[in-house]
């Protein structure tokens, strides 16, 4: 097992900088998922790690030894992009083969490791196969396995499930959970769905414009982010937010229109506390109905949309004159234009800084 690690990286295209003095420790047989929205540099710094960027400044290190300026071949990584990219008048054994044959590697040894990766990707019935004769997610498993073939210690993947539909995708993660889990090999991962990241990670860097916001295990980041834009990308629904203002008399307390939701039992981490206040919490985490009645807020909402989603329910709502999300069992009877009483525990929010964006 190999651990990564690199050290004020930046990465420029003319006056445009595109990876900003990153740093990144990546510990021998961790599982890292690069997580953001198209544009915020996760590919590319992946790409700088795999060595097919040159880097504008910084280092970077794979196993200990400084890689910056070293070919791809001598990096000892395996990379699996987000197009599957085999040879179509080759057979799954002749994909498999093709880097080794041309390593120069004995026919014996060959032939074993490609053994192996069939039977840990579970496509020894392929090897005589052409990919057009296979679906996208064994498609994936080969490209995987292409990988896996050259016995190293780090893998990359480049959004590799996001050309497979729904079901595929959630099948091929279970899949790559397993690999990881079999092989405990440094896994670096890119991806912009947070279910994939969530899932996948041991941790997970969320980047914004080629900076890290946050670097944390997935439980960290979705339940104590660090910013207002961490809180917004993690979740689906996305959190509910409330523009409001604190105050500090006997309680502590954020104030919106005519509702008021003490604060004594949130975990302030900030000492100071400024005026106006964003409070967030996630739909998930609030209660409804009877279930309600113990929480330390409660209120009555008034119900504009029911979204039936199996198995639960997501219900668009109004909490004074301000739009707000919750879950419900999905055999709930609530139905738009009723008013129902919701409640949730203010500990379980997330409370940031208007002006800084920050957490308090």
């Amino acid at each position: 097992m190999t651990s990564v690690s690199i050290r004020d990286l930046t990465l420029k295209f003319g006056s445009l900088e595109v990876l900003k003095s990153l740093n990144l420790d990546i510990d021998e047989g961790e599982f890292l998922v690069l997580l953001g929205p198209s544009g915020c540099g996760k590919s590319t710094l992946l790409n700088c790690i795999a060595g097919l960027l040159d880097i504008s400044d910084g280092q970077i290190f794979i196993g200990g030894n400084n890689v910056t300026w070293s070919e791809p071949s001598e990096r000892g990584i395996g990379m699996v992009f987000q197009s599957y990219a085999l040879y179509p008048q080759m057979t799954v054994e002749g994909n498999l083969a093709f880097g080794l044959k041309n390593a120069r590697m004995p026919k014996d040894q060959i032939a074993e490791r490609i053994a192996r990766a069939a039977e840990v990707l579970q496509i020894e019935p392929l090897l005589k196969r052409k990919p057009a004769q296979l679906s996208g997610g064994q498609r994936q498993r080969v490209a995987i396995g292409r990988a896996l073939v050259r016995d190293v210690d780090v893998f990359l993947f480049d959004e590799p499930l996001s050309n497979l539909d729904a079901k595929l995708r959630a099948e091929l993660r279970v899949e790559i959970k397993r690999l990881h889990h079999r092989l405990k090999n440094t896994m670096i991962y890119v991806t912009h769905d947070q279910i994939e990241a969530l899932t996948l990670a041991d941790r997970i860097a969320i980047m914004r414009n080629g900076i890290i916001q946050q670097l944390d295990t997935p439980h960290e980041i979705y339940n104590r982010p660090v910013n207002l834009y961490v809180a917004g990308f993690m979740g689906s629904p996305g959190m509910n937010f409330i523009e409001g203002d604190i105050t500090h008399h006997s309680e502590a307390a954020i104030n919106f229109g005519s509702t008021r939701i003490p604060l004594e039992r949130y975990p302030f981490i900030r000492s100071d506390r400024p005026e106006k206040a964003i409070f967030g919490i996630r739909p998930e985490h609030v209660s409804c109905g009877a279930a309600a009645a113990g929480e330390p807020f409660t209120a009555d909402v008034e119900i504009e949309v029911v979204e039936p989603m199996g198995a639960d329910t997501l219900v668009w709502a109004v909490l004074d004159g301000k739009e707000f999300r919750f879950r419900v069992d999905g055999q709930s009877p609530l139905r738009a234009g009723e008013t129902a009483r919701i409640g949730f525990d203010p500990a379980k929010a997330s409370i940031f800084d208007m002006a800084t964006e920050l957490r308090l």
